[in-house]
């Protein structure tokens, strides 16, 4: 009796850790989806800088990060081919207890439209959204465009706390010049991966300047001087639903209630 019960013991314990390992694996496990890719080049029609090539390095840099942190990383992509919005779901559903993260950068018709946002839809994700946005706004010099709640169709479907990040215009003039080199690129995997880490983000000079506003479910922190009544408002054409669909999204924040709200994905 005293053998079986060793062995009984064993035994359990065995399972326990390997439940252990496993439930440590799924809650530190990271799918990272790089925007677009082979013939979606991203961006508006004539965009000069393309943007699949640039989310998808953004998205090796974090993997990189991230793994040498001890995560587990699956990329929805990991070269220049197209992978359609429900496969990216479908990778991130199958693993639960992990995180989405999807990378983008965007594109107006003003070249003067510049900053950082981050989307997420259900309440699951918003502390995720949060972290990931205050780190990397902390060390862009860029505007604080907000943290905004919107269905996309990958944040709408997948079943897991997913956020969708836009790291800025490659239509700025310095937006894009940044994006083009490998040190900025390496400074916001930096800092998605400390909002991932949910680590406090670093104070920035310009905090001081933004201020909060609410619109609906959503939290945003946009500029104050974005409520001045010389702002110029324009729409950002961003492609999110399909290959040959693009979000719309507002240049500056809304001032008129009768202002159309952006145009979420079916």
């Amino acid at each position: 009796m005293t053998r079986l019960r060793h062995i009984f013991l064993a035994a359990s314990f065995s399972f326990i850790a390997l439940a252990s390992v496993a439930f440590g694996q799924s809650r530190s496990t990271v799918v990272i989806d790089a925007g677009h890719g082979g013939y979606d080049r991203g961006g508006v029609p004539g965009q000069r800088i393309s943007e699949k090539d640039k989310t998808l390095d953004v998205a090796q840099r974090l993997r990189r990060i991230l793994v040498a942190s001890g995560y587990r990383v699956i990329m929805t992509r990991d070269s220049d081919v197209f992978v359609p919005l429900p496969t990216r779901v479908a990778i991130a559903n199958s693993y639960r207890g992990a995180v989405f993260v999807s990378i983008h950068f965007n594109c107006a018709s003003r070249v003067g439209a510049n900053g950082i946002e981050t989307y997420y839809y259900r309440g699951d994700s918003a502390s995720l959204a949060q972290s990931i946005h205050r780190n990397v706004v902390s060390s862009a010099p860029s505007e604080n465009r907000g943290i905004r709640q919107r269905g996309f169709y990958v944040l709408r479907r997948t079943a897991i706390p997913s956020v969708l990040v836009e790291c800025g215009f490659l239509t700025n003039p310095t937006e894009g010049r940044l994006a083009q080199t490998g040190d900025y690129r390496e400074r916001l995997a930096q800092q998605i991966a400390r909002g991932i880490r949910r680590e406090p983000a670093p104070s920035r000079p310009l905090t001081a300047s933004l201020r909060s506003v609410s619109l609906g479910n959503d939290f945003v922190r946009v500029p104050a001087e974005s409520f001045s009544r010389r702002s110029r408002s324009s729409r950002s054409t961003r492609h999110h639903a399909s290959s040959k669909k693009h979000k719309k999204s507002s240049d500056d924040a809304p001032k008129k209630k009768s202002r159309k709200k952006k145009k979420s994905e079916d």
